[in-house]
Formats: structure tokens, C-alpha cells, sequence
């Protein structure tokens, strides 16, 4: 089989993928189905694109033997729009999370695509080689963006129907645990484990998943959890853990008991297991500990809703679920620390 070379595999990726201007009019089109928006007053279709001008100078003494007078051309960014109503210059990365970065937009647009379509998600060391991203922070700053732009919205209705929901811990063990002291108890030292950070999964069977990063995983938090996102009428689904006994109310509640190797059972027709949202789990794992390594709590909200958002999307091609993450970017800015305030 013959080896592509560099000029033929680089005509199959799409144009907006390797050209800034194509890019930007994909944006904008995408951006703005039925006209312009202005970002700053929110008129519609009023905007008008601004295009290099011929402005005519008076010439100086020198240039008096001339017959024509000095012309100089103002040329304007690309892609830099003007409202009619505000009288506001933008363009269609302002209020996105595209916005005040150098990097060129068809590097984004690509970036998009390959974070939407790496099961296991994309490193930022990968971005920046696959890119020729100069920094590593850049890479990183934008892999977060992406993921803050997977962000889902709260939900428009409960959950409901057969619900599974377990909690899972992410990180690794303790390499050096501290030595123990003369006196000291062994329940008063830090486990090898303490360190991890819980997180909470509710899946809904054939439907959506919802992830969240707990502090501490009591009975109290998780029918917090519970309740703000299953319907009273929803059929739970756990394994034998202390922290899910009584939740007999509103929710029917069954139970699998792992310690006694049970998996799966059937209970007046319905399938009582928790291996759906333990098969997420998997996903998540495989993604933390092959591609990032190392996740931190401070950051860990990010990729739970980077991988929420593609298992939500899995019965999308990767096209579909590359455009369904650009709805996202829209009013949504993340920087790295606040903004300095004016004095």
C-alpha cells in the first residue's frame, strides 16, 4: 500500500481545518446562521464588515513636483465587523471562548475535532505536536477552554426511568506515606489512599450521565445529588454501600450486592445491575491514567464534563459531535486568573 504523502493527506482534512480565513468564515456562518450579531447591543443583521480604504494626504513640500497626492491604505484586521447601532467594532471570536487568543483559528477548529473524537480524550502535549503549538501552557490553556465550553447546562427536566449511580475515586496512592509516630495509632495516620478525589456518576439507562466531583460522599450529599437531578419517580439503582441505605423515598431503590458477587439479577422483568454507569467508569479511568497521567481536584470538574459530553454524544459521528461542542462557545470566557480591576 502505498504511503500518502504530505501534500495528499493534508487535501483530506477539510478547509476550515487548514485555513485561517476559511475558518473564520465557518465560525461566522455557524456563529451566525441568520446575520450578524453584535456581541455588545445584540442587533441583529445591522453589522457591516470592514474593508481596506484609500485615504487621500495632502503631500508634503517635497512631494509638490508630484502630479498626485500621497494616497495611504488603512487596512483593518481580518474578519473585524462594525455595528450600525452601537458603533462597536468585534469579530465573531468576541464573547467565546476563541476570544484574545493567538492562536490561529483553524487550529482550533482541529482541536475541537480531535478532543470530540478521541474516546479516551486528547493530552495537551499531543495538541501541541499534532498543532506545532510553540508552548505547552497554550496547549493546556486550550484544552481547558474546549472542556469549559463541553460544559452541559443544567438540565430542562429530571432525570428519569432506570437510573444507575455509583462513585468511583480518581488518583493515585500515596508513594511516601509519612513514617509512624511513637504512640501514634494507625487509624490517626492518612491511608495510602487518602488522597484521592470522589466523584459521582448518575447515568440514566440508555440515556444521559451526569458527573460531579464530591468533597466527601455521605448519605446526606448524595440524596443531595439525587434529588437535584432524579425525578421522584425515577427507579435507582446502587450496589450495597452504606451511604445509599434509605433511599427507599420517593425513588424505588434496588440494590446489587457485590461483596456477594452478584452483578446482575432480574426483578420483575427489569435488569438490577450497575454495570452501565461502572462501564463509564472505565472510560474515564482508561482516559485519566493512559492519556492525562495525572488529573487535579482543582481541574477535575473540566474533564468529568469533557467525558460527560462525549458519552452524551455517542450515537453522533464525529462531525456531529465536533459542531454540537461549538454550540457551546458561545458567551462562555475563560481565563487563566482574574482580571486585574481598574483603579
Amino acid at each position: 500500500m502505498k504511503t500518502p504523502t504530505k501534500k495528499e493527506s493534508g487535501s483530506i482534512l477539510a478547509p476550515h481545518f487548514q485555513d485561517e480565513d476559511k475558518a473564520r468564515e465557518y465560525l461566522e456562518a455557524t456563529r451566525w446562521p441568520d446575520g450578524c450579531i453584535c456581541p455588545h447591543c445584540g442587533l441583529v443583521g445591522e453589522a457591516y464588515k470592514l474593508t481596506p480604504k484609500i485615504k487621500e494626504v495632502d503631500p508634503t513640500p517635497k512631494q509638490q513636483l508630484k502630479s498626485e497626492a500621497t494616497k495611504r491604505i488603512r487596512k483593518p484586521r481580518k474578519g473585524l465587523w462594525k455595528c450600525a447601532g452601537c458603533r462597536k467594532q468585534f469579530t465573531v471570536t468576541v464573547g467565546t471562548i476563541f476570544e484574545d487568543s493567538h492562536i490561529p483559528l483553524h487550529k482550533w477548529l482541529l482541536a475541537i475535532h480531535l478532543v470530540c473524537a478521541s474516546k479516551k480524550g486528547v493530552s495537551a502535549h499531543q495538541l501541541m505536536r499534532m498543532l506545532d503549538i510553540k508552548q505547552y501552557k497554550s496547549a493546556w490553556f486550550m484544552a481547558h477552554r474546549i472542556r469549559y465550553a463541553m460544559t452541559q447546562e443544567p438540565l430542562a427536566s429530571k432525570l428519569t426511568g432506570v437510573i444507575e449511580l455509583d462513585e468511583t475515586y480518581v488518583g493515585g496512592r500515596r508513594r511516601n506515606p509519612p513514617m509512624a509516630k511513637f504512640g501514634e495509632r494507625a487509624l490517626d495516620r492518612p491511608s495510602p489512599f487518602a488522597g484521592k478525589a470522589a466523584v459521582l456518576s448518575i447515568l440514566q439507562r440508555g440515556g444521559k450521565v451526569r458527573s460531579q466531583h464530591m468533597d466527601r460522599v455521605t448519605a446526606d450529599t448524595l440524596k443531595a445529588a439525587i434529588r437535584e437531578t432524579c425525578a421522584d419517580d425515577a427507579h435507582l439503582m446502587t450496589d450495597t454501600a452504606r451511604a445509599y441505605s434509605g433511599f427507599a423515598k420517593p425513588w424505588k431503590h434496588s440494590q446489587v450486592n457485590h461483596t456477594d458477587k452478584e452483578y446482575v439479577r432480574w426483578e420483575d422483568g427489569v435488569c438490577v445491575t450497575t454495570n452501565t454507569v461502572e462501564g463509564f467508569f472505565s472510560i474515564l479511568k482508561r482516559g485519566v491514567n493512559g492519556t492525562f497521567h495525572h488529573v487535579s481536584k482543582k481541574h477535575l470538574h473540566r474533564y468529568l464534563a469533557e467525558f460527560d459530553f462525549r458519552y452524551n454524544a455517542r450515537q453522533s459521528t464525529d462531525g456531529e459531535r465536533s459542531a454540537e461542542a461549538l454550540k457551546g462557545f458561545e458567551g462562555k470566557r475563560l481565563m487563566l486568573k482574574d482580571p486585574v480591576a481598574k483603579k
